[in-house]
C-alpha cells in the first residue's frame, strides 16, 4: 500500500505530524513485523523526505520520491538524482507518474532512464502507466499500458523484477473522483500481468506486484482488492488522512 502525498502538506511540522500519525497507525497495525504481509510507503514532497523517514523509522512504513533524475549530478536545476533520494532515506520511487508525464512532458525514455538509475542505485522503482479518458473510450487500456511498460522496462532483466513494482492508474481517474470499477481494474491488471509472463516468464509475473491507483477511498479499496490481481493501493488524496490511509 502506498501512498503519495503530491505537493502536500504545506509545511515541515504538519509533514512530521501526519508522519507521526501514520507510523503510529502502522504500530498499531503490526505493519512491518511478522502479523502483517503487508508492505506499506509513503512520498512525501522532496524537502520533506529526510525528516518523515526519520519520523517513521522503526514502524515499518518505509519512504519514497515522488520524482528522481537519471543524472547523478551537474547542471540540472530544481532536480533530485537517485543518490540523493537514497541519502535521506528513500527506498522507493514513483516514475511516470501522470502528473509527471502531462504537467512536465515526462516521456516513455524518460521513464526509461529513470527506471535504470533507480535499479542501479539498489531502490524500488514504483513504475506508473495508464491510459487517458480518450485512450479508454476507443478501448486501448491495455494496449497503450503495453507499450508504456515495454519502454521503461527495455533493459531490465528477470532478476531485476524484485525491485518494480507496477502501478495502474487510469488517467481519467486521478484527482476527478472517479474509480474504476474493480471489473475495469482486474481486466487491466491481467492484461499488466499478461505482458510480463509473455516477456518475463511465469515466475516474474506470478511475483510481480501489481497496484490501482485513481482517486482510491476508504469505500472503494475493499472491494478493488479483492480482484485477483489487484495486489494494492497508490493513494493520493486519501493518504493525507492517517485515519483513513
Amino acid at each position: 500500500m502506498a501512498g503519495n502525498w503530491k505537493l502536500n502538506p504545506k509545511t515541515l511540522d504538519e509533514a512530521r505530524t501526519l508522519a507521526a500519525l501514520v507510523g503510529a497507525a502502522a504500530r498499531d497495525g503490526g505493519i512491518g513485523t511478522n502479523k502483517s504481509k503487508t508492505e506499506v510507503f509513503v512520498c512525501p514532497p522532496a524537502p520533506f523526505a529526510a525528516e518523515v523517514a526519520r519520523t517513521l523509522e522503526g514502524s515499518g512504513v518505509a519512504v519514497g520520491a515522488q520524482n528522481i533524475y537519471f543524472e547523478a549530478s551537474g547542471a540540472f536545476t530544481g532536480e533530485m538524482s537517485a543518490e540523493m533520494a537514497k541519502s535521506v532515506g528513500c527506498t522507493h520511487v514513483l516514475i511516470g507518474h501522470s502528473e509527471r508525464r502531462e504537467l512536465f512532458g515526462e516521456t516513455d525514455e524518460m521513464t526509461r532512464l529513470k527506471t535504470r538509475k533507480t535499479l542501479d542505485c539498489g531502490m524500488t522503482a514504483v513504475l506508473c502507466i495508464g491510459e487517458t479518458k480518450e485512450e479508454y473510450e476507443r478501448g486501448e487500456a491495455k494496449k497503450v499500458c503495453n507499450r508504456q511498460l515495454s519502454a521503461a522496462l527495455s533493459g531490465v532483466e528477470a532478476d531485476e523484477m524484485s525491485k518494480v513494482i507496477i502501478a495502474y492508474e487510469p488517467v481519467w481517474a486521478i484527482g476527478t473522483g472517479l474509480t474504476a470499477t474493480p471489473a475495469i481494474a482486474q481486466s487491466v491488471h491481467a492484461g499488466i500481468r499478461q505482458w510480463f509472463r509473455t516477456n518475463y516468464g511465469e515466475s516474474v509475473a506470478a511475483k510481480i506486484q501489481i497496484q490501482y491507483g485513481g482517486s482510491v477511498k476508504p469505500e472503494t479499496v475493499d472491494e478493488l482488492m479483492q480482484a485477483p490481481d489487484v495486489d494494492g493501493c497508490l493513494v493520493g488524496g486519501a493518504s493525507l488522512n492517517a485515519e483513513q490511509f
